[in-house]
C-alpha cells in the first residue's frame, strides 16, 4: 500500500472520482476533519442528492404497497453528468406530485366510498330494528323511557333517535359509558356489519358495528351525541319513515355504484404509474446514489487557492498504480478537459491500511480471520493456511462418511447455483450468510467424508470394504471354539497375538471389527486422544514459526532472540517431546509386546517431578531418565530468558542513547558526547532494536523498567500457562469426534432400529414413516445442531489456539471508494 496524492482540475473532479469509482482500487482521506459538513463545498450537491433518493424512497414504499415487483435487470448505469441531476429532478417530482395527487384524491373517494357503505347498512339495519319495534311488546317497553311525570301528565309517545357506526370492539365499552351517563334512560339497539370495511387512511380492513339510540329530550340526545363524539363513532342521518328510508337506501346505491366505477379508474391509473416506475426504480436508485457518493467524496478534499485544482489523498495498493493512472486519464477525457489529472505517490510514516486480496473462493476464509481482527499492515495472513486447517479441524470433531455426503451435496447445490441465487439477492439474512460460507461448507464436507473413512462411520455403522483384518474364529489348531461355543456366547475376546486371528494392518482408516466390540470405546477413546494432542501442538508449533517470519520481516531482533527461539525450545522439549513419545510407542510395541507397554502419562507426570525412583516402571528406550531431565531443565531455564532478558537490554540500550547524547557544534565535541565510534554503536544498536522497541524506548519518551517488566512478565505467564491450557483445548478434538459417533449411535438404536426390528409387511410400511423421522432428526440434530457446535469449536481453535501465537490483529482494514456496495444495495451515506 501507498499513500499518494491527486490533483484533480476543477471540471474533471467528478468524472475522475467516477471512474475512480468504478474501478474501486483507492481509499480517500478526509483532508477537512475540522470542517463542519454543513461548510463544504458540495454540501447543496448532497442535499439535493438526499431529496431525490427520498423521493425515489417514497416511490419505492408506494410501489412494494401495491405488490408491484421491482424488476431488476443487474444493469449498471454509467454515473449522470452534473448538467444531468436538473432533468434527474424534474422527473422525480413529477413522479411524486403525480403520485401523491392521486393518492389524495383516492383517499377522498374511498373515504365517500366509506359513508356511503356505512350509511348503507345503516338504512339496512335501522329498518329491521324499526319491523322488530312494531311488536307491541316492544313498544309497550319502551314507553317506560318516559319520565314518571311526563307518564302522568298523559304526554304522547316521542322517542327521538340517532343512528351510526363503530368500531366493534368499542361496542361493550360503549353501552357501559351510555348508560351510566344517561341513568338507562336510553335504549341501545346494535347489529354487526358481516364484512368488514377499508379504513381510507391506513388500508386496513376494520369490523364494525351498525347502532341505533332511543331517547326522549333535547338533554339526553345532546349527551348521547357527545359520548358518540368520545367513541369516534360515526352518526349519519336515518329518516323516520320507511318510505323515505327506502328512496335514500335506494339513491345510496346508485352513488356506491358511480364512486366504485371511479375508484377501479383511478386505481389502474396508479398502477399504470407504479408499474412504469418499477422498471426503472433500482437505475434511477443507484444514478443517484452514485452521485451522491461522489460529491461526498469530493467534500473530503481540498481546494487550492485559485479555485481551479481539488487535492485528496488516498491509500491504495502499489500494483494497482498503473490502472488508476488510466482511470484518471479516462475521467480527464470524459470531461472534456484539457488538462490531465495528476497522482503523486507520498513518503509517509503512517500506518497504512491492510488489504487482502481475495476471490469467491477465499472470502468466506478471510472474513473469519478478519471477525478475530484485522491484521496489522504487511503481518503474516491466516487465512491460506485457514483454508486447510479450518475444515479439517472441523472434520476432526464431524467426521462421519454419511453426514459429510450431505453436507457436500449442499454446499454443491449452493456452488453450482451460485450464479441464480445472487441474482436472486434473497432478504433472509440467514440464508444468505451460510451462502456466503459455500465453499468453507464444501472443504468441510469434503473434509468429512474423508475423517469419516479413517474412523469407518457412516452414519454410526461400519463399511466393511476390504473385510476384516481379524479372523472371526481361530484356525486349525489353535481353535478352541466348538460350534455350541459361539452360539452360546454372545461375546468372546479374540487374540490379538495368534496367528491367523490378525492379519495385519487394516489396509486404509479403522478395522470394521471394532464396530462390534465391546471395547470399542475404550479403543477410540486412546485412538482419538493422542490424535488431537498430536494435531493441537502441531498446529501450535506451527504458529510460533510463522511469528518467526514475521519478525524477520518486521526486523525485530530481540523478538527472535529473546522470545521466538525460547518460545520454541519451551514447546518443543515438553510437548514435542510427548508427540515424539506417542508416535515412538506407536511403533515401538506390537501385538507381542502390547501388554507390556508402559503408560505415557505416568512417564509425563514423572518427567516434571524428576521421580524417577520406582523401579517396577518400564521405560520405553535407554537413556530416557536423562534426556527428560535435561529437556525439563532446558524448559524452566526458557522462562527466565523470556521473563528477565529482554526488559533488562531494553534498558540498557536506552540508558547508552541517553548518556551518550551527541552534542556537535561546528564539529567540536562538548561535553561528554560520543565520539565517532560511539556514535557507530549507538547506529548499530538502534537498527537491532525492532518496532516495537522503539515504542518502548524512544528518545524523546521516558523509559520506564517496570512497565517493560510487568509487560513481559504478563506474555511470559501467558505464553507458559497457553501452552498447558492450549493443549488441553485441543482435547475438544476428541470430546466432541467421539459425542457426534456416539449420539448418531444412539439415534439409530432408538430410532431406525424400531423399523428394521419388525420384520413382518407392516414393518416395512412402519420403516417409511421412521425413516421420515431419522432423517429429520439426524439433519435436525446431527447436521444442523453438532455442525454449528463444530464450527464454532473450530473457530475457537483458530482465533485463541493458534492465531495468538503470531497474530495480533490491531489494524485497519482497506475500504476503497467503491460503486460495488452501491449495486449490492449496501450503500448507505
Amino acid at each position: 500500500m501507498t499513500l499518494a496524492q491527486l490533483f484533480l482540475q476543477s471540471e474533471a473532479a467528478y468524472c475522475c472520482v467516477s471512474e475512480l469509482g468504478e474501478l474501486g482500487k483507492v481509499q480517500f482521506r478526509d483532508l477537512n476533519p475540522d470542517v463542519n459538513v454543513f461548510q463544504r463545498k458540495f454540501v447543496n450537491e448532497v442535499r439535493r442528492c438526499e431529496e431525490m433518493d427520498r423521493k425515489l424512497r417514497f416511490v419505492e414504499k408506494e410501489i412494494k404497497k401495491a405488490n408491484i415487483p421491482l424488476v431488476d435487470t443487474g444493469e449498471n448505469p454509467e454515473v449522470p453528468f452534473p448538467r444531468d441531476m436538473i432533468d434527474l429532478e424534474a422527473n422525480f417530482e413529477k413522479i411524486e406530485n403525480e403520485l401523491k395527487e392521486i393518492n389524495t384524491n383516492q383517499e377522498a373517494l374511498k373515504r365517500n366510498f366509506l359513508e356511503l357503505m356505512e350509511l348503507k347498512f345503516i338504512l339496512r339495519k335501522t329498518q329491521q330494528f324499526f319491523d322488530e319495534m312494531a311488536d307491541p311488546d316492544l313498544l309497550e317497553e319502551s314507553s317506560t323511557l318516559l319520565e314518571p311525570s311526563e307518564i302522568g301528565r298523559g304526554a304522547p309517545l316521542r322517542l327521538g333517535f340517532v343512528a351510526g357506526v363503530i368500531s366493534r370492539e368499542r361496542i361493550p365499552t360503549f353501552e357501559r359509558m351510555l348508560w351510566r351517563v344517561c341513568r338507562g334512560n336510553v335504549f341501545l339497539r346494535q347489529a354487526e356489519i358481516e364484512y368488514p370495511l377499508e379504513d381510507p387512511v391506513t388500508g386496513d380492513y376494520v369490523h364494525k358495528s351498525v347502532f341505533i339510540i332511543f331517547f326522549q329530550g333535547d338533554q339526553l340526545k345532546n349527551r348521547v351525541k357527545k359520548i358518540c363524539e368520545g367513541f369516534r363513532a360515526s352518526l349519519y342521518p336515518c329518516p323516520e319513515t320507511p318510505q323515505e328510508r327506502k328512496e335514500m337506501a335506494a339513491g345510496v346505491n346508485i352513488r356506491i355504484e358511480d364512486l366504485q366505477m371511479v375508484l377501479n379508474q383511478t386505481e389502474d391509473h396508479r398502477q399504470r404509474v407504479l408499474q412504469a416506475a418499477a422498471k426503472n426504480i433500482r437505475v434511477w436508485f443507484i444514478k443517484v446514489r452514485k452521485m451522491k457518493a461522489i460529491y461526498h467524496t469530493l467534500n473530503l478534499c481540498n481546494i487550492d487557492v485559485t479555485q481551479k485544482c481539488l487535492i485528496a489523498e488516498v491509500w491504495c495498493p502499489v500494483t494497482d498504480l498503473d490502472s488508476i493512472q488510466f482511470a484518471l486519464r479516462r475521467g480527464t477525457d470524459h470531461s472534456g478537459s484539457t488538462v490531465p489529472s495528476i497522482l503523486n505517490r507520498m513518503q509517509t510514516n503512517q500506518t497504512p491500511p491492510t488489504y487482502n486480496k481475495t476471490n469467491k473462493f477465499t472470502y468466506g476464509f478471510q472474513n473469519l480471520v478478519d471477525a478475530y481482527g484485522i491484521g496489522t499492515y504487511r503481518e503474516i495472513n491466516p487465512a491460506p493456511y485457514t483454508v486447510i486447517t479450518f475444515p479439517f479441524l472441523f472434520a476432526v470433531m464431524f467426521g462421519d462418511f454419511g453426514h459429510g455426503i450431505l453436507m457436500t451435496l449442499f454446499a454443491v447445490w449452493m456452488v453450482v447455483r451460485e450464479s441464480r441465487i445472487l441474482s436472486q439477492k434473497s432478504d433472509n439474512e440467514l440464508f444468505t450468510m451460510i451462502f456466503s460460507g459455500r465453499y468453507i461448507i464444501l472443504l468441510m464436507g469434503v473434509f468429512s467424508m474423508y475423517t469419516g473413512l479413517i474412523y469407518n462411520d457412516c452414519f454410526s455403522k461400519a463399511l466393511n470394504m476390504f473385510g476384516s483384518s481379524w479372523s472371526v474364529r481361530p484356525m486349525f489348531t489353535l481353535s478352541d471354539w466348538s460350534e455350541e461355543t459361539l452360539q452360546g456366547n454372545h461375546v468372546l475376546q479374540l487374540n490379538p497375538n495368534i496367528t491367523g486371528v490378525f492379519n495385519g494392518p487394516y489396509p486404509f482408516g479403522i478395522d470394521p471389527i471394532w464396530s462390534i466390540a465391546t471395547n470399542k470405546l475404550t479403543f477410540l477413546n486412546s485412538f482419538k486422544m493422542k490424535m488431537s494432542v498430536i494435531l493441537g501442538i502441531t498446529q501450535m508449533l506451527f504458529g510460533v514459526t510463522l511469528s518467526l517470519l514475521n519478525n524477520i520481516y518486521f526486523k525485530k531482533t530481540l523478538n527472535i532472540y529473546l522470545m521466538f527461539i525460547p518460545e520454541m525450545i519451551f514447546m518443543s522439549s515438553l510437548f514435542g517431546y510427548l508427540v515424539i513419545l506417542i508416535i515412538f510407542k506407536w511403533c515401538a510395541y506390537d501385538a507381542n509386546t502390547s501388554k507390556d507397554a508402559p503408560s505415557l502419562l505416568i512417564h509425563f507426570i514423572n518427567m516434571f517431578l524428576f521421580n524417577y525412583g520406582d523401579t517396577t516402571i518400564t521405560y520405553l528406550y535407554s537413556g530416557q531418565i536423562g534426556l527428560q531431565c535435561f529437556l525439563v531443565v532446558c524448559a524452566f531455564l526458557c522462562v527466565p530468558w523470556m521473563l528477565i532478558v529482554k526488559p533488562v537490554i531494553l534498558r540498557q540500550q536506552y540508558l547508552r542513547r541517553k548518556h551518550l547524547g551527541t552534542h556537535n557544534f561546528g564539529g567540536i565535541r562538548v561535553g561528554n558526547g560520543p565520539t565517532e565510534e560511539d556514535a557507530e554503536i549507538i547506529q548499530h544498536d538502534q537498527l537491532s532494536i525492532h518496532s516495537d522497541d522503539v515504542e518502548d524506548a524512544a528518545e524523546d519518551e521516558v523509559f520506564d523498567f517496570g512497565d517493560t517488566l510487568i509487560n513481559q512478565a504478563i506474555h511470559t505467564i501467558e505464553y507458559c500457562l497457553g501452552c498447558i491450557s492450549n493443549t488441553a483445548s485441543y482435547l475438544r478434538l476428541w470430546a466432541l469426534s467421539l459425542a457426534h459417533a456416539q449420539l448418531s449411535e444412539v439415534l439409530w438404536t432408538m430410532v431406525m432400529h424400531i423399523g428394521l426390528h419388525i420384520k413382518s409387511f407392516g414393518g416395512g410400511i412402519l420403516l417409511v414413516f421412521v425413516f421420515a423421522a431419522f432423517a429429520i432428526l439426524s439433519i435436525a440434530i446431527l447436521l444442523i445442531m453438532e455442525g454449528l457446535s463444530a464450527f464454532l469449536h473450530a473457530l475457537r481453535l483458530h482465533w485463541v489456539e493458534f492465531q495468538n501465537k503470531f497474530y495480533s490483529g490491531t489494524g485497519f482494514k482497506f475500504l476503497p471508494f467503491s460503486f460495488d456496495t452501491i449495486r449490492e444495495g449496501k450503500f448507505d451515506e
